[in-house]
């Protein structure tokens, strides 16, 4: 996502970055830049410093209070100041205008796999729903939910297993590694308590159930 008021540079930086293989979004709406990055929680913030409004700093500041995306402070202030507020307040790196198109691609990537390269191995996907194995959480377009052990382990279960349907017995088996202490009826309560917390997140769907067959989350 791209935080950036003069329209041309914006516009010029998403069409440069959508032709090199990333999906870049660039809002207009100076009002509300903390709902929008809340709402469509981007992999990566480019941020400028000189905004309508509030500064980027504050920008910044507000989003380290809940996340860890990277941010990428791009701006015309050049002062050894401004670089030290900005790391101090959580930016992952400063880059100062005029700018090198491609040497601002080589920061992005950088930053990018220097933050997700380790944390891509601990979440898996489908469609836009992440599990977060380190963290035992579930994450739908910015509403996360908790999980406790049982159902992490069904979850990543179904998750390993994607449009393929999997038995209560192999359930079962990755819950608890063994047959010894399987109680079915404990499956079930489970999968209950997971399908309620689900509707949280609007996945009520998400566990289909094939009746004397098992469970299936499809991606389609």
């Amino acid at each position: 996502m791209i935080i950036e008021d003069n329209e041309k540079i914006r516009n010029e930086l998403c069409d440069f970055l959508g032709k090199n293989g990333y999906e870049a979004l660039g809002p207009d709406d100076f009002e509300h830049t903390l709902d929008i990055i809340h709402k469509e929680q981007p992999d990566l913030l480019l941020l400028d410093l000189n905004l309508p409004v509030v500064d980027g700093h504050f920008i910044c500041r507000e989003v380290r209070k809940s996340s860890d995306m990277p941010i990428i402070i791009v701006t015309s202030r050049d002062s050894d100041m401004d670089e030290l507020i900005s790391m101090n307040l959580g930016a992952d790196d400063f880059v100062t205008k005029p700018y090198n198109l491609q040497i601002l691609l080589a920061r992005i990537a950088r930053v990018l796999q220097r933050t997700y390269e380790h944390a891509s191995s601990n979440i898996l996907t489908i469609h836009d729903i992440a599990l977060d194995i380190s963290k035992s959480t579930l994450t739908w377009k910015g509403n996360s939910i908790d999980l406790t052990k049982n159902e992490l382990r069904i979850m990543h279960c179904l998750f390993q297993n994607k449009n393929k349907i999997v038995s209560r017995n192999e359930l079962m088996q990755h819950m608890w590694d063994c047959d010894l202490f399987v109680d079915d009826n404990t499956l079930t309560v489970n999968i209950n308590r997971l399908r309620k917390k689900l509707e949280y997140l609007r996945l009520d769907d998400l566990i289909q159930t094939k009746r004397g067959m098992g469970y299936i989350i499809y991606e389609d």
